[in-house]
């Protein structure tokens, strides 16, 4: 059994990858909060990232991963994934050399999906 299946929605898949994409300088900013709320909701932001803070950074990149296998996403979905995770990373008005690792290490964990 994979212990890294997850039953979430599009939606929280997109919460968690922005929370985990957010999280890439140790620090949420009200502004990127702000961000993910406005994408997915109030709920599905509490909901998943009572679930995030728990997970250790392996536990989180392997449900990204096995999520996004399972949804077997389109070329076109994967690139509104990075446009949104652009948009998030400069929601606080700049984006750091951490927040730029961030999508060249999913660009690389999605290039099979590409």
């Amino acid at each position: 059994m994979n212990d890294f299946q997850t039953s979430w929605t599009h939606n929280e898949l997109k919460a968690y990858m922005l929370l985990y994409a957010a999280h890439a300088d140790f620090e949420i900013t009200s502004e990127e909060k702000d961000y993910i709320k406005s994408r997915v909701g109030i709920e599905k932001f509490t909901h998943i990232r009572r679930e995030f803070e728990q997970d250790n950074d392996y536990q989180r990149i392997q449900k990204i991963q096995s999520t996004i296998e399972r949804f077997d996403y389109s070329d076109a979905e994967i690139s509104k994934l990075f446009h949104s995770m652009n948009n998030l990373f400069l929601a606080d008005g700049e984006m750091d050399i951490k927040e730029i690792n961030i999508i060249r290490g999913f660009r690389r964990l999605l290039k099979g999906n590409l």
